[in-house]
Order: structure tokens, then C-alpha cells, then sequence
């Protein structure tokens, strides 16, 4: 086989100006959007922080564009979230690791990223951006070769994806024929019973307006502590929540070992978007913290970690679900058995029609029609979608 086309060079970008309107900071959203109103989270101990989860910051990264080139000139790229302080150590970092090599050497280019940056990252923003180099070799690979990153993945395990959407609306969701509903929980431990009191009536509301034969989660984002989390569980049980995701802070191990003890039987404890790497990964489970795990492919190492990842969970009979993530998620979760299922973000403000997860930044993005994507609208070279020109990016960092 003739040797590939060397890698020339890589660009690490972000929006110009930080202005609203997604990408994949899908958080950065203008006002009145369902994701960012009065959802609870670990600040809600404090009132001034406690109405919006951007009051506090949640949308200072932005969004990071990755672009790797090869000699003969084709480009692969990838986006997530990291902004620029993500764009620095890919430029001034990482890409010694990248220029001059063949691009499909990414696990020695994966290695070489994640302990050379050990001693300052291990999790967290520096694995955002090991991240979006990764996603972007397999762009880049996939484009070399004309073929979809899931043929090279192994090709796909079943005909079509089928989602559960996240948003404030299962109802709508629904009707749009997604397979199940995911509320962001709004009142956190802070709020009392009186809060507590609300979350129930929400979901109770939910169910009698979707029926009993449609799947109804909480997401929780780090909000609450084992004891409310517990309350929570048992309290909806008796409206057929099907898991109770992401409760208590990622850090806490052994919290999550408790809560999955605490909850009734049959209900699902979820967690991982927040975690890392294969390392963060087998604490959850050899600690029997969880039921199923929902790495983000843009935040957990990249298809290269996630593939270990996967690995890992499917010997232990535990599902993986990755978190948002778009085509990036898609294009694994077609190619493994125990990824029966993938989420969908509604990033409408509204939450009542169908948006591609990463408007505006993306062209080309398959978005689910009745709940469903065909295995199809994945068979084009690498992931498949094309950086938008009118969304300006900026380039902060030269190397």
C-alpha cells in the first residue's frame, strides 16, 4: 500500500467575537432558550446564579475548530467546545504531534497528545481539545480513503438510529416521534420541598400528556447530593421515570455507588458527559456507579478514547449512550451493539420542532426525521459535513 499524504498542517480556530448562536457551545443561545432558563445546577446556591445557567459562565469557551490539512491538501476538521484557550494548546502544544506524521498513526498521535499534556490536564478543557484533533484526524482519515468514519469504525450494526430527544418539551417530542423524553430537572436542592415538590408535578404533567408506553428521564446536571437525588427517584417513580442522569457532582465516585443502590428497582442511574478518558471511565463502573454511561465524543478523548471506552462497558453489560455530540456520536453509535440508542439535543429555543444540533456553524448536518436517521445520510467521506463560510472563524494562535 503506497504511503499516505503526510500531514501538513494544523489550524485550531473560534468564532470571531464570541457572539451567540451555537456551534458546538451549544449553550451560547440567546435569550429566553429552554437550555439555558432556570435549569438547576451546582450554583444554584446562589440566588444571583440561580435563573441562568450563562449568569455564570457556562457559555465563556465557545466553540473550537479544529483543521488538520495533509500535503496533497485534503482537510479534515472537527468542532467542540474549548474556545480559545483550547485553540492555544492545540497550536502551541499538539501540533508537534501531528505536523509531518500520517495521519492515520492516531493512536501513537492520541498517546503522544494525552501524556505529554499530563501533568496539566488529564480531564476537562485539555481533553476537549486532544478531543476535537482527534475527531478531526478521523475526518481527515475518512476523506483520504472516500469512505464514512462508521465503515472504518466496522461498519454499521443496524439500518437506523432512533433517538430520545433533550429538551423541555417531551410532549412535542413525542408527537415529533422520538422514542422517549428527557426534562431538564428545574428546581435543586436549594429549593426545598417546595421545589421538589415542582420537579414531581412536572414529570407527573408529562407523563399523562405522553402516555405510559413513552420514556421520561430527568437530567439533573450535577445539581444535587445523594439525599435529594434519592428523594428525587422515588418520588417519580410512580410516574415511570426510566433514569435519573447526571445527579450529583462528577467527582463524587462514591456518591454515584450509593445513589444506584438508594433508587427503586428498575430505574436507571445515567452519568458520564463530564467524565474523561478510559481511566475516568472504569471508575465509573468498577465502583458500580451507574446503569449506563453517556461519554461526549467531543469531550471524553475523541472516537480513539471512546472506541476503549465502549470496549470496556460493553464487557460489563453496560450501555453506552453518548451525550449529544451530533454526527460525531452518530457515526459510533450506528456501529455498536450496546449503543441501541442516541440522543438528540432540541436545540430549537422552544423545543417544538427538529434544528440541526450545531447550527450555524455546520453544512451538511443529518438531522432525525420521525425520531429516525437512516444509516444513509452517514455515506459521505469522513463525518460527513462541511464547515460553513459565512460563519466567520478567527484564528487567535500561530505556531
Amino acid at each position: 500500500m503506497s504511503k499516505h499524504s503526510k500531514i501538513k498542517q494544523i489550524r485550531a480556530s473560534v468564532i470571531k467575537g464570541g457572539e451567540g448562536g451555537g456551534g458546538a457551545d451549544y449553550h451560547d443561545q440567546g435569550e429566553g432558550h429552554w437550555i439555558d432558563n432556570h435549569i438547576a445546577t451546582s450554583m444554584g446556591r446562589y440566588p444571583e446564579y440561580r435563573q441562568s445557567r450563562k449568569s455564570f459562565g457556562i457559555n465563556v469557551l465557545g466553540t473550537l475548530v479544529v483543521e488538520i490539512e495533509c500535503e496533497d491538501g485534503t482537510t479534515g476538521f472537527a468542532v467542540t467546545t474549548g474556545g480559545e484557550p483550547a485553540a492555544y494548546m492545540v497550536e502551541k502544544h499538539f501540533a508537534r504531534f501531528l505536523e509531518g506524521r500520517d495521519p492515520f498513526d492516531y493512536e501513537t498521535i492520541w498517546d503522544q497528545m494525552y501524556f505529554a499534556s499530563q501533568y496539566y490536564g488529564r480531564k476537562g478543557i485539555v481533553v476537549n481539545a486532544i478531543s476535537g484533533v482527534d475527531l478531526a484526524l478521523w475526518d481527515l482519515m475518512g476523506r483520504l480513503r472516500g469512505e464514512p468514519v462508521y465503515h472504518m469504525l466496522g461498519g454499521a450494526v443496524r439500518n437506523e438510529l432512533q433517538f430520545y430527544a433533550t429538551g423541555a418539551r417531551p410532549d412535542l417530542a413525542k408527537e415529533m416521534g422520538f422514542i422517549g423524553g428527557k426534562l431538564p430537572l428545574l428546581h435543586g436542592p436549594i429549593e426545598g420541598d417546595e421545589g421538589l415538590k415542582k420537579n414531581v408535578e412536572l414529570l407527573a404533567d408529562m407523563r399523562a400528556k405522553c402516555g405510559d408506553d413513552f420514556w421520561l428521564m430527568y437530567d439533573c446536571w450535577m445539581a444535587l447530593d445523594v439525599n435529594y437525588a434519592t428523594r428525587l427517584a422515588h418520588a417519580c417513580a410512580p410516574h415511570g421515570l426510566k433514569w435519573i442522569e447526571e445527579a450529583i457532582s462528577p467527582d463524587d465516585y462514591w456518591g454515584y455507588a450509593q445513589l444506584k443502590k438508594n433508587v427503586p428497582a428498575g430505574m436507571l442511574v445515567t452519568t458520564g458527559e463530564h467524565e474523561a478518558t478510559r481511566w475516568g471511565f472504569r471508575m465509573l463502573m468498577e465502583m458500580d456507579c451507574c446503569d449506563l454511561i453517556q461519554p461526549d465524543v467531543g469531550w471524553c478523548g475523541g472516537v480513539t478514547e471512546l472506541l476503549k471506552i465502549s470496549a470496556m462497558a460493553d464487557a460489563r453489560g453496560i450501555m453506552v449512550v453518548p451525550h449529544g455530540s451530533s454526527v460525531y456520536s452518530y457515526h459510533f453509535v450506528i456501529t455498536r451493539h450496546n449503543s441501541p440508542f442516541a440522543e438528540f439535543l432540541m436545540m430549537a429555543p422552544k423545543a417544538d420542532h427538529v434544528a440541526p444540533m450545531f447550527h450555524p456553524q455546520l453544512l451538511g448536518e443529518p438531522v432525525p426525521v420521525n425520531g429516525r436517521l437512516n444509516v444513509s445520510a452517514l455515506d459521505k467521506p469522513g463525518f460527513g459535513v462541511e464547515l460553513n463560510p459565512d460563519v466567520k472563524l478567527y484564528r487567535p494562535y500561530t505556531h
